[in-house]
């Protein structure tokens, strides 16, 4: 079932609620207010005649001609025998009006109706009912003649029902019909303002259908003026599309810069191993030459390997094992494996501060090593390297400076892509992977840390990490 189709039914069964509630209140109401009013004519006209009685044994009442108002009387005497009648009474039975009394009246039509009960109209001695003649349903008073302690006799008040009755039929018929009315009214009203409201809605999904089919995450949904809740709805979906455009942009730029990086020292191993199966005889020295160029492309093949296994486990968000780690002792390691990829340029590291941090100890070398790597490959000889270690407040700062060709301030923001290519002079032709320092980020937002880049061409760059200290392991017993 559709959204459109449920809204509509939902808000018609409400108003169908509603109306009918309100229709049978409205009903209940009239027909009580109508049966109320027609007992206190009947009441008052018993009265009239009642005290007329009482006083001269008789009343003009009786005289009258009461069509007008439909009210007929009976006197009774006092052993309940009828006396007299006025004027177009009909035949109706007679009653034993002493029995009458004592038994309990029945309702008319509408008393009691949603749990109301009439009002307390009776006066003593006086009892209402109703009985049955000349096909309709009559209203019955009988009040008990008295004076002075004396029972003179009974009255009894009579007027039809017929026509209050059909009136009631009739307004209920109507409230039924409007019911039905209102409720479709009401049905096909909400089929249109839920196609109206849920319009923006079809417009997302037929976007959506679109850039399914086409793959364009180009495209975009036109938003709606006014801030409403659809009009957000849309405006996220666009972010949405643009995340899922940044993010397929860079994972394509990725895999052609993944692809491009690993074509080459393929072709280079490709290419010598070629050359040795067709000139077995080549000399010794040439042999060992080509030999190390593919054993070097194997390295960086092997290194590059690592690296992309590096940041796909990152990005499957596997778990780091973390303990506490002395980061100074993880620095000193770096700098001794770092002074093998040294060619001519100095590597210092005065005062290293003691540091513990809680982390991964292999991860943390291997962020150590890489900012030594990067700042060695593009320092030239005779420049400097320095490595410093210190506490500051509640962060560890590890810092490595270089005195190289320093970074443009314009590819400053992208040094951590991966693959990143900044300038000519900072190409891979270095035999980085291009991926250092992405994976560096990586290790360091891993441990909850930050690093940034400060970098002058021609001057040298400073990497600084800062990772938030930990309390210093206990002792080996």
């Amino acid at each position: 079932m559709s959204i459109r189709l449920r809204l509509a039914l939902w808000y018609g069964t409400t108003t169908a609620l509603i109306v009918t509630l309100v229709a049978l209140l409205g009903w209940g109401a009239y027909v009580q207010g109508q049966y109320r009013l027609l007992d206190q004519v009947l009441l008052l006209s018993a009265n009239h005649v009642a005290a007329g009685w009482r006083a001269s044994g008789t009343s003009y009442v009786l005289e009258a001609d009461l069509s007008e108002l439909e009210v007929a009387f009976r006197l009774y005497g006092p052993g309940g025998k009828l006396k007299r009648t006025s004027r177009r009474v009909p035949e109706l039975p007679l009653i034993d009006p002493a029995r009458f009394l004592e038994q309990a009246p029945a309702r008319p039509r509408g008393w009691g109706l949603l749990g109301w009960t009439p009002p307390g109209v009776t006066p003593a001695g006086a009892a209402f009912g109703l009985s049955r003649g000349e096909g309709t349903r009559w209203r019955t008073l009988v009040q008990r003649l008295e004076r002075e302690g004396e029972v003179l006799g009974y009255l009894e008040a009579l007027t039809p029902l017929g026509s209050l009755d059909r009136s009631v039929r009739s307004l209920g018929l109507l409230l039924v019909g409007l019911i039905v009315l209102s409720v479709l009214g009401v049905l096909g009203l909400s089929l249109a303002l839920a196609a109206i409201g849920l319009r923006p809605i079809d417009q997302l999904n037929r976007a959506a259908q679109q850039i399914a089919r086409s793959r364009d995450l180009s495209r975009r949904v036109e938003g709606r003026p006014g801030g409403d809740e659809l009009s957000r709805l849309a405006e996220t979906f666009n972010q949405m599309l643009s995340s899922l455009q940044e993010a397929d942009g860079a994972q394509k730029r990725f895999v052609a810069d993944a692809s491009h990086e690993l074509r080459a020292p393929l072709a280079t191993i490709q290419g010598n191993l070629e050359l040795l199966r067709r000139y077995p005889q080549m000399p010794a020295a040439e042999r060992e030459k080509t030999l190390r160029m593919a054993e070097r492309e194997a390295v960086r093949l092997s290194r590059l390997v690592n690296d992309l296994l590096t940041l796909a486990r990152g990005d499957a968000g596997l778990p780091l094992r973390r303990a506490p780690v002395e980061l100074r002792a993880v620095a000193q390691e770096a700098l001794t494996e770092a002074r093998y990829l040294l060619r001519g340029q100095r590597l210092e590291a005065p005062g290293l501060e003691g540091a513990w941090v809680l982390g991964d100890r292999d991860h943390l070398k291997q962020l150590v090593l890489i900012l030594l790597d990067n700042a060695i490959q593009y320092t030239p000889e005779g420049g400097e390297v320095r490595l410093s270690l210190r506490a500051e407040g509640e962060e560890a700062r590890l810092a490595v400076s270089d005195t190289g060709i320093g970074i443009p301030p314009e590819d400053l923001p992208h040094v951590f892509e991966r693959f990143y290519r900044a300038d000519p002079a900072r190409s891979r032709n270095k035999g980085g992977s291009g991926l250092g320092l992405a994976i560096a980020r990586w290790v360091v937002e891993r441990h909850g840390g930050a690093v940034t880049v400060e970098s002058q061409v021609g001057r040298g760059t400073t990497v600084a990490v800062r990772l938030p200290l930990q309390a210093p392991a206990p002792p080996d017993r």
